[in-house]
């Protein structure tokens, strides 16, 4: 009697004498050529049932079933058929109406100004809450600097963010990875305002930067979407201007917010949440989906349905994510990017002036408010000086667009990374002249208050020259690796940004103004040569990284 392969149940012995009636057969089922059957099936005996009798957990017929293999291994005839490409939906030529390139001018400002919005909301938080600190302290009955870690926690989660976020809106879309997590971060602003105690606002702040982070890391893509490299350059500074806004209004809305309440502290974070759940509801009515991969998506859904061909599909539909392929792209290719020296030394170049800005956070209440006695409000206005050396700066780079093009054209359209640097290297000077100016007129009563204000504009100038250009750089050099090479940058900035603050405060009352903000001058001083080596020695320097040989070809 030949025996089932595989589907051994039991010692012969042991099995009952079926009946006519406990017999079936594979065909009972169902018609015979709905079921493929294997040739050893076809041959095999019908399995008698079992004796009902409870098997231990050690017995044979527990471990054959359990090693035992598919009998009937699944197959198709097409299973090794290649998709053709008369099933791929891609653009139909440039004029797609898909293709976001081509939205109109208004949707494209619209869009560029939502987003903006949107990531000023972010930025004006995480500084919104420094003027606030000294009544935390005070309610909850710690040290200043256990408060001031509410805005290093903050930029901590700014930081971290980004790793998952942008992985996110390459699989499902920039406009879902953008606005999720920017609603999950309102929650965490209105909780850290109703926080109970210093546990529950430090966790809430953290987790409101770390998901605030998401705009900040995805809307560069976005403008990448929409506009073409010519008008890209107008666009990227507007926005970067939104950028680091946000931490320069801060700072004068927080004042007037905390001087006019004695818990005016949870009205910043209440206020934060209001700005930003206003901008989402006008992001969620007028943003579109702008990933032009997330939209052939769209498209070959809708010629799905209308051909009633539903072998159409785009490329995107056909990625298998895979969980690895992400960690390296946006977890360990940052960290490779910072060791080699091109990212390193741009990135620490460019953080050192972003941690600068929130460095001020600590240093303007000292200068204008203890020493000058000047209100929290009044004493926050010095930030706009900062604000108004950035809108000096934006032009500068503004003004190196037709530099840059000349130079595209000459190298046939392809990026020349090192035609991005003369605004950063006229602007390192200024960065260094404005610390300087600052940290010896600051104190001095005698010296007038528009002095340090003009320091802080410089500072401001060389702060968003510095700060563009690197990050344009960054992204004419790597590439197809220019995620990681952003990832990598923000990651540096932020974990600088979020740490300065808690040693400044300590260092300016220690040292005083003077030679406290001149350490930073004199680390100022030591990073201008940066963007004149790159200039100078940057394609052959280029030329030998494995990361970013592929810009010189």
């Amino acid at each position: 009697m030949p025996q089932l392969e595989h589907a051994d149940v039991g010692p012969e012995d042991d099995r009952p004498t079926p009946s006519p009636s406990s017999k079936s057969s594979l065909t009972d089922i169902g018609p015979s050529e709905d079921i493929p059957i294997s040739p050893v099936l076809d041959k095999a005996e019908p399995i008698h049932p079992v004796n009902s009798r409870q098997p231990s957990l050690g017995s044979p017929v527990l471990s054959k079933v359990r090693s035992r293999r598919p009998i009937a291994p699944f197959s198709h005839p097409r299973s090794h058929a290649k998709t053709g490409p008369d099933v791929i939906v891609d653009f139909d030529g440039d004029h797609d109406p898909y293709r976001p390139l081509n939205w109109g001018n208004r949707k494209k400002v619209l869009t560029t100004l939502l987003y903006g919005l949107t990531t000023m909301g972010s930025s004006f938080a995480s500084s919104v809450y420094s003027p606030g600190m000294t009544q935390v302290a005070n309610e909850f009955h710690v040290e200043k600097m256990v408060a001031a870690l509410g805005t290093t926690l903050f930029l901590y989660g700014f930081g971290i963010g980004p790793m998952l976020w942008a992985p996110l809106s390459e699989v499902y879309g920039r406009k879902p990875a953008v606005l999720i997590p920017y609603f999950i971060s309102i929650i965490f602003a209105f909780g850290a305002g109703a926080a109970n105690d210093i546990q529950t606002l430090l966790i809430a702040r953290f987790f409101a930067g770390f998901f605030a982070s998401a705009p900040v890391t995805n809307t560069g893509g976005v403008l990448g979407d929409i506009w073409t490299p010519k008008q890209r350059g107008v666009a990227v500074v507007g926005y970067a201007m939104a950028v680091v806004g946000g931490p320069t209004l801060g700072p004068i809305v927080g004042g007037a917010v905390v001087q006019a309440s004695h818990n005016g502290w949870r009205w910043t974070q209440y206020l934060t949440g209001v700005f930003q759940m206003f901008v989402l509801v006008l992001d969620i009515i007028f943003l579109d989906e702008s990933c032009p991969p997330k939209l052939l998506v769209y498209k070959a859904r809708r010629l799905r349905h209308e051909t009633g061909n539903w072998a159409l599909h785009s490329k995107h539909e056909e990625w298998d994510v895979s969980l690895k392929e992400l960690a390296r792209k946006y977890l360990v290719r940052p960290f490779q990017l910072l060791c080699t020296p091109i990212c390193f030394l741009i990135a620490l170049y460019a953080s050192f002036v972003y941690a600068i800005v929130y460095a001020q956070l600590a240093a303007f209440p000292i200068v204008f408010q203890i020493a000058r006695g000047w209100n929290p409000v009044v004493g926050a206005l010095p930030f706009l000086a900062c604000l108004v050396g950035i809108l000096f700066g934006a032009c500068i780079n503004l003004l190196n667009q037709k530099y840059y093009f000349r130079k595209l054209q000459q190298n046939k359209g392809k990026p020349v990374p090192e035609a991005r640097l003369p605004p950063m290297m006229f602007g390192s000077v200024f960065f260094a002249a404005g610390l300087f100016v600052f940290a010896w007129t600051g104190e001095v009563k005698t010296v007038h208050w528009i002095v340090p204000v003009i320091g802080a504009t410089l500072v401001g100038i060389g702060f968003f020259t510095i700060f563009q250009a690197a990050l344009n750089y960054l992204i004419d050099t790597f590439r197809q690796y220019a995620a990681s090479a952003v990832a990598a940058n923000t990651f540096l900035r932020s974990a600088l940004a979020g740490t300065l603050p808690l040693i400044v405060h300590p260092m300016l009352r220690s040292l005083g103004i003077g030679w406290g903000v001149s350490i930073f001058g004199f680390f100022a001083v030591a990073l201008i040569p940066i963007p004149y080596l790159f200039f100078t020695f940057g394609k052959r320097i280029r030329a030998k990284g494995k990361f970013s040989k592929a810009s010189t070809l």
